[in-house]
């Protein structure tokens, strides 16, 4: 009999290899597609393009306890780009930091579950973000202070175009260089797309390799595909690979992935699902599901 995601969600604590990841992620976005098509409010396309990244990160490599969310010694992740918040929820309830029920709660008055996360609302959240480009610097000040006070806890920021369009990141970026922080790693979600239009025609970041090398980071040779678990797990030896730090990875991704209609579109940064696109999307969202799964 083939495993199913309900068998993996059973043991979320140990680690997952990357058919598993890719089982997951499909199922994470089944869920987010249906609690904002529900809610009718908050972005799909920033937390679809994200998915592989977040599920390979808290069902593979942090280092974490769900029962002790505050636990000092804990990896760090900071998702600059909280409007993405969706899917950071999505994750954080499927590994046990809050009960799953609560993601219907989504942008309710009252609920811990904002359109931004909050760090003093919602167990599992490192730091509140949403005011894109201050994660660097928070994750940077989180990372020196693993340095100062001895701990090798890791701390991992990931970024979206519009976080880097920010010149606070860029004096992070520096600044990170200037004093070498270990297991400091920054994670672009590169889907080339923002709320306005592409990449391209908002504020070009390319070559970006190149400016990140050029600010004094080791950047990994290769852009990774971020919405292949294969090439996740890839891209986390190659952060095990040496220590010169501070470090970088790029990973090409798709906005909107996983519907044909919204992938790639400026328009689904955070449109509203509507029952017509709710019923074509989730169409394609389970198909893709009961693929990943008849392949465990």
């Amino acid at each position: 009999m083939n495993t199913s995601v309900k068998d993996l969600l059973s043991q979320p604590e140990r680690t997952f290899n990357a058919k598993e990841l890719a089982a997951l992620a499909a199922y994470f976005r089944v869920v987010m597609f249906d609690t904002l098509h529900d809610r009718g409010t908050g972005h799909w396309g920033g937390s679809a393009s994200s998915a592989e990244l977040t599920t390979s990160l808290y069902f593979n490599r942090m280092n974490i306890k769900a029962e002790d969310p505050t636990w000092e010694d804990r990896d760090r992740l900071i998702l600059s780009k909280g409007h993405a918040s969706m899917n950071l929820y999505t994750v954080l309830a499927h590994r046990g930091f809050f009960p799953v029920e609560e993601l219907s709660t989504f942008r309710k008055l009252d609920s811990r579950l904002q359109g931004h996360p909050c760090m003093n609302k919602l167990p599992g959240v490192d730091m509140s973000t949403g005011a894109l480009g201050h994660g660097l610097s928070v994750g940077l000040g989180m990372a020196l202070a693993a340095k100062l006070s001895g701990k090798s806890f890791w701390t991992y920021v990931i970024t979206g175009e519009g976080c880097l369009n920010e010149g606070q990141s860029w004096e992070a970026l520096m600044s990170a260089a200037k004093f070498k922080p270990e297991h400091f790693v920054l994670m672009v979600d590169y889907n080339k797309v923002q709320l306005d239009g592409t990449e391209e025609q908002i504020m070009p970041l390319g070559p970006l390799s190149d400016k990140l090398k050029s600010f004094g980071w080791n950047v990994a040779p290769t852009a990774y595909d971020g919405n292949n678990t294969e090439d996740m797990l890839a891209s986390f030896a190659w952060m095990d690979s040496d220590d010169v730090w501070p470090k970088a990875v790029i990973y090409d991704t798709i906005k909107g992935k996983g519907v044909s209609f919204t992938e790639g579109k400026n328009a689904w940064h955070g449109a509203v699902i509507d029952d017509a696109s709710y019923a074509q999307g989730i169409v394609e969202l389970t198909s893709d599901l009961h693929q990943k799964e008849a392949a465990l």
